[in-house]
């Protein structure tokens, strides 16, 4: 289970890419999608679970995986942004605290090496690729039992995988991200070799069948299950034998330890079937190849009824006309036929509909009118003016329900923060992440010139609100931001209030977006909406504190650079054009 943003057609940047490289050949490999489907793998035996890049677990997952660990199981988990803004409490070690800037990662400016790993440890005998560097890690708080944590390390002894056990299962921590942002490990043999000797050491968890006969056998591997006849995986019987452990790479599938998984405490091992060559004989070269198709059909139906209502129509005519009827009731009996035929049904409801087919900006209702008045009237005022200065077409605002409505159609969500607001379903709150991890921009305003991230009653709002969500580190625009010349070039972005700063994530990890460096979150609490919104008239409808002319004209390029940023992404951050940009100047 990722935390990265969804596939983008590059699969070396994605970290599952390197997993599933690593891992096919000697493990079947799941991907649960939500939390029913990842209770079911836990419930059915699954051996290992992988988390890359996932800092904050929902709840209902949260527990699930705790209860799977405990019986048995083996979660790791690897590093990035999301872990470095804010863990949980499923890891070895507990990681040096940061503010949610900067996260807790350390990066160098020369990579780092890594030592050998320790003669005595899960790791021992894996060869340590020499080209392996390492960039950037979390790091670990130190204490007295990190040492013993300590599966791999740098060569400035900071942790690289640590590991702790919980219940009867194991937690490990991959320093790093599973692809190659922060390291070049996962490009090389040696990542590949650690991930195939974790899953030997993964043993089935929560399954019924892998608490049968062996299952936690300590010295001999113990049979699991067995291999039958017709290709079955069962419970095996009692009169087959344990296999030595000095003897279990070379043994080989007969009658008392038949092919099948043998286990002994964290170790699962394959006994395979043995096929010698001379079993296998060439196909005979007379033997005719076919594709497997289905046969070739025409469907009638389409047509027939088509005849049957024609027939039905010439039928009603010609009765009309017998009787001599036809001039004075034609014309509603074929209205009536009209009625009667089946009319298809909208794929979408009507704003989603509206929404496919022209741009519009979203907005969330707070449940005060006022509030939600403001918010429309604003986003509308908005939309004419971008529309007024720039090629941009827009339709107008619409109000959206995080939790029943499709969120795709919208590449911005306004959501004006209130005290008041309570914690999302975890059905809204997995739309929002998955919103945003697919491109789309959320602005939060708090609406509170003096609300500071702090513990003021809408920064807490906004902390139930993005409970559970995995959000990257933030920072304050930074200066050269396409936010600050996406259209206008600028320096502050007031609104209806000035002075409190406007925050997005933060861009100095390659990592940290996957849509065109378009942050996934912007946050505010300058009351934008109000600045924006305008009567039918165009008279501003709210007064601007400390308030002028200036400040509203600033306000509405603030909203126009929101816009086309979220609409056009880096495209003014790309440097490609500038020497043909400079030459046009100095050449009118």
């Amino acid at each position: 289970m990722s935390g990265e943003a969804a596939a983008t057609g590059q699969p070396l940047l994605e970290d599952s890419h390197y997993l599933v490289t690593a891992l096919a050949a000697q493990a079947e490999i799941i991907t649960p999608s939500n939390t029913q489907e990842l209770k079911d793998a836990l419930s059915a035996g699954l051996s290992m679970l992988i988390l890359s890049d996932i800092g904050q677990l929902p709840p209902e997952d949260h527990d699930a995986i705790a209860a799977w660990v405990k019986k048995g199981g083996l979660l790791i988990r690897f590093a990035g942004p999301n872990l470095a803004a804010g863990a949980d409490d499923l890891l070895p070690v507990k990681l040096r605290e940061g503010d949610r800037n900067l996260g807790s990662s350390l990066s160098w400016e020369t990579p780092q090496t890594i030592r050998p790993f320790p003669d005595q440890g899960p790791l021992a005998g894996i060869a340590v690729d020499p080209n392996a560097t390492i960039s950037r890690q979390l790091l670990a708080d130190p204490d007295a039992t990190l040492p013993e944590k300590t599966w791999a390390s740098l060569a400035d002894g900071t942790p690289l995988i640590t590991s702790s056990k919980l219940g009867n299962g194991r937690l490990v921590l991959f320093h790093i991200t599973a692809n190659a942002d922060w390291s070049n490990l996962p490009l090389t043999g040696t990542f590949a070799a650690i991930m195939q000797r974790l899953a030997d050491m993964a043993p089935a968890a929560g399954d019924p069948a892998a608490q049968g006969a062996g299952a936690g056998a300590v010295g001999d591997f113990a049979p699991q299950l067995t291999l039958t006849g017709t290709a079955d995986l069962i419970s095996p019987i009692r009169d087959i034998k344990p296999i030595a452990a000095k003897d279990i790479t070379s043994a080989k599938a007969s009658p008392l330890t038949p092919a099948g998984l043998y286990v002994r405490g964290n170790e699962t091992r394959a006994v395979n079937l043995h096929i010698v060559p001379l079993d296998l004989a060439p196909l005979a070269q007379d033997v005719a190849f076919a594709p497997l198709k289905p046969a070739d059909t025409k469907a009638y139906a389409p047509l027939l009824f088509l005849l049957a209502t024609l027939l039905f129509i010439a039928d009603g005519l010609a009765a009309l006309f017998m009787g001599g009827h036809l001039a004075r009731k034609a014309t509603p009996v074929l209205i009536a036929l009209a009625l009667l035929l089946p009319h298809p049904k909208p794929a979408f409801a009507a704003d989603e509909a509206q929404a496919a087919l022209m741009t519009h900006l979203a907005f969330v209702k707070t449940g005060d009118a006022d509030i939600d008045a403001a918010t429309e009237a604003g986003l509308k005022s908005l939309g004419q003016v971008v529309m007024d200065r720039s090629s941009a077409v827009l339709g107008d605002p619409i109000a959206v329900n995080v939790e029943s409505d499709e969120l795709v159609f919208y590449p911005l969500i306004y959501w004006p923060v209130v005290a008041e607001a309570e914690s999302l379903s975890p059905k809204a709150r997995n739309n929002v992440a998955q919103y945003m991890k697919n491109g789309g921009t959320v602005f939060f305003d708090l609406r509170d010139q003096t609300a500071q991230l702090g513990d003021d009653p809408s920064s807490q709002a906004l902390r139930r609100i993005l409970a559970n969500i995995d959000v990257p580190p933030l920072v304050p625009v930074p200066e050269g931001h396409a936010l600050t010349k996406s259209f206008y070039l600028l320096k502050d972005f007031p609104g209806r209030y000035e002075g409190a700063p406007l925050w997005v994530e933060s861009s100095d990890d390659p990592a940290a977006s996957g849509f065109d460096n378009v942050s996934g979150i912007i946050i505010g609490a300058n009351d934008y909406a109000a600045a924006w919104a305008t009567d039918d008239a165009g008279q501003p409808l709210y007064a601007m504190v400390p308030g002028s002319s200036r400040q509203r004209e600033m306000a509405m390029r603030v909203g126009i650079n929101v816009v086309m940023y979220v609409l056009t992404g880096n495209y003014k951050t790309d440097q490609v054009h500038i020497p043909q940009i400079l030459e046009r100047l100095g050449n009118p």
